[in-house]
Order: C-alpha cells, then structure tokens, then sequence
C-alpha cells in the first residue's frame, strides 16, 4: 500500500505540473503572435535604413568628411557588449546560448582586452546579468528594466547612451550579443558590430553604387542618419529577443506537456500493475487463511 500511495502521490503531481506546462504554452504562444508581428513589420525598413546608410558612408570615403562613427586609427581597444538575455527561464537553450557566446568572445576574440580588464558588458535581461555577476565581469549598467513595457522610445534612449560612450572615446568597439527569431521552433545566434559603423558592416554589396541626390547636402543627412539607424539597429536586436524567447519558452512548455503525457501514462500503468499485485496478494492471504481454519 506504500508503494501505491507514493505512485499516486506523484502522479498528482505530474499531472499538476503538466496543467501549469500547458498553460504556459497558450500564454507564450498567444504572446509570440504579437511579437512575431512587431519584428517582421520592423525588418524592411530597418534593411532599407540600413542600406542607405551604407549607401552614404561609401560615398563619404572619397571625401574630406570626417565620419566620427568611424573605426579609430588611435584607439586604446576598450570593448563594450550588450548581453541580450530574457528576465525569465523556462525556456529551454534560449540563454544558454547566448552566455555561451559571451564565453566565447571573453576567451578567444576579446581575450586580450579580458585580461587588462578593458572588456566591459551591459546585460539586457536578469538572466544574463546574473551569470555576468557570477562570473565577477565588468557590468557598466544593467537595462533589464526595458522589457517591462518595450518601446523605441525608451531603446532609443540606451541606443543614445551607447552612441554617446563610443563617440566620448570611452569604447572604441561596441557589440551585441542575441538570439534572433527565426521562427517559433529556431533561434539563431548572432554577434553584431554596432559601433564603429562602416560598409563592411552592413554587407550590403550594392548599396555602395546607388546614386542619391542629397537635400539639403550630403554631410547634414548622414550625421542624421546614423544615430538614427542605429537607434533602430538596437531596437531590432531587442524584438528579435522577445519574440525569439517566446518562441523558444513555447517550444520548451510543449515537449514538458508532451512529457509529462508520457511520464502519466507510464504512472498509470505502474499503478495499475501494483494495485493488481496488492488485490492479488489479499486474495491470497484471505485464501490461505480459510484453508487454514478449514484445517
């Protein structure tokens, strides 16, 4: 009887933690929705944007303008990361991967600047702020906050203050690290260059030859152009996240409700199997004791 009360004891529990699984999916999928809709609306123009941009750059390059985005000759190599992570788990690799990463860059590509303490990180998200503290780096400021209520108002604002650390000389390069969202099953890891900005960057092979007529000239419009786009840069690699850490908490939550399914189904039949064996062990006991009054 122990052994049937701890098999139904857990099968409760199994199935609870399946209704809670099941939930989360509806939750995360109907959020996803939304967020799905919000990247790829964003995506065009931020393409075009970007490709006039480079369009821009490349036609300054023959000329006596100095573009202030621009990679430094004198630079001191201070490096600064944005970490986009999620403020919430349950949702399988979607961190992982991208801490993952960041030990990637701290050991190899960055290695140099790690260890004269020049590499410096912004987390975005709790989960990777966490890891980073853990890991005792250099954190310069923590933006989790920007999820609850993500707008381009308030990513502009962190955009400006990335702009603003680059172009003041206190980091030469800056760098995001996040998933983007492929679709509801896959997210792809990505490292951007924010800052320095040039046409490498934007790998836009025929933005380079397009002819533009400028109004009201040529320098005004790229000084514009640039902050902007990078405004909007940020604000893409953030809705890529979102709606990547949705896609990504659905797919976790369906295969945690597929298996769950599967782990009842097994209780069930263990359960069944035991009770069958105490039914039958009474039957006996009660057997061999009329045998023995008999006699």
């Amino acid at each position: 009887m122990a052994n049937l009360k701890a098999i139904r004891v857990r099968l409760s529990s199994v199935k609870s933690t399946r209704q809670i699984t099941s939930a989360m999916k509806m939750v995360a999928a109907a959020k996803l929705r939304k967020a799905q809709d919000a990247i790829v609306q964003l995506r065009p123009y931020a393409g075009k944007l970007n490709e006039i941009q480079a369009g821009l750059s490349a036609a300054l390059r023959d000329t006596e303008f100095e573009n202030i985005y621009a990679e430094r000759k004198n630079s001191k190599g201070k490096v600064l990361v944005v970490v986009i992570t999620s403020n919430r788990g349950l949702c399988g690799a979607f961190n992982a991967n991208v801490i993952r990463a960041v030990r990637r860059l701290m050991a190899d590509k960055y290695l140099e600047q790690m260890q004269r303490g020049d590499l410096w990180f912004m987390p975005v998200g709790k989960k990777g702020h966490d890891v980073l503290r853990k890991l005792k780096c250099n954190i310069l400021e923590d933006h989790s906050d920007l999820y609850s209520g993500l707008s381009f108002e308030r990513v502009a604002k962190v955009a400006d203050r990335l702009t603003e650390l680059f172009l003041t000389g206190e980091y030469d390069t800056i760098e995001i690290v996040y998933n983007q969202f492929k679709n509801a099953a896959v997210q792809r890891l990505a490292e951007e260059l924010y800052l320095p900005v040039s046409v490498a960057d934007t790998g836009i092979k025929g933005a380079v030859s397009t002819d533009y007529i400028y109004e009201p000239d040529q320098v005004s419009i790229v000084s514009e152009l640039i902050p902007k786009t990078l405004r909007i840069k940020l604000y893409k690699a953030l809705l890529d996240s979102f709606a990547a850490e949705h896609g990504a908490r659905m797919t976790a939550m369906h295969q945690a409700t597929d298996n769950a399914t599967d782990l009842i189904r097994d209780l069930t039949l263990q359960y069944n199997k035991a009770r069958q064996a105490a039914i039958t062990n009474q039957l006996l006991e009660v057997v061999g004791g009329a045998e023995a009054l008999n006699g």
